[in-house]
This record gives structure tokens, sequence and C-alpha cells, in this order.
């Protein structure tokens, strides 16, 4: 069955085409049959800075213990909860 595909307009702004998405059914202009999967390869996931107080004896083991893998403490941190949160 060939739907016939309306024309998406032309936006002045991003609201505007989010305005316009969000009450609109893409199907009436997009043949989703055709969509491909993106590769985002640079994307990174966003960060927020947060404040942690350890005790410092645990601080240091863990700095101790990034510094026998050669990488940095709070990346290690940040694997170390990543493994807890999947094998929980």
């Amino acid at each position: 069955m060939n739907k016939q595909l309306k024309e998406i307009p032309k936006f002045k702004n991003e609201a505007e085409e989010r305005a316009f998405w969000e009450s609109c059914d893409s199907t009436d202009y997009l043949d989703w049959a055709k969509a491909r999967r993106a590769a985002l390869p640079n994307l990174k996931p966003s960060t927020k800075t947060i404040s942690l107080r350890l005790p410092q004896h645990l601080l240091d083991s863990i700095k101790a213990a990034a510094n026998s893998r050669d990488v940095p403490y709070q990346s290690l941190i940040k694997v170390w909860l990543q493994e807890k949160l999947h094998n929980h």
C-alpha cells in the first residue's frame, strides 16, 4: 500500500517545529518502513556534578586501587557504581 505522504513544512525555528511534531502524526509525513537506525558515535551522555563525602581512608583506598589500574579515581568510582547497578 503506497500512502501519499504530506510534505513537511518549513519551520521558522525549533520551537515551531517541536509544536508541529507534538500535534501531528509523523506517519502522515514519513515512511517509517524505510527508516534506518542512526549511529551517533560522538554523542556523549550528559553528566551531573555531585558532591560526595567519603572518609579519608576510603578515598585513599580508592585512589590506590585506581593508581594500580592506571585510571583516574573518579572513573574507577563510576565503573564500580555501574557494575554494582547492573549486578543488583
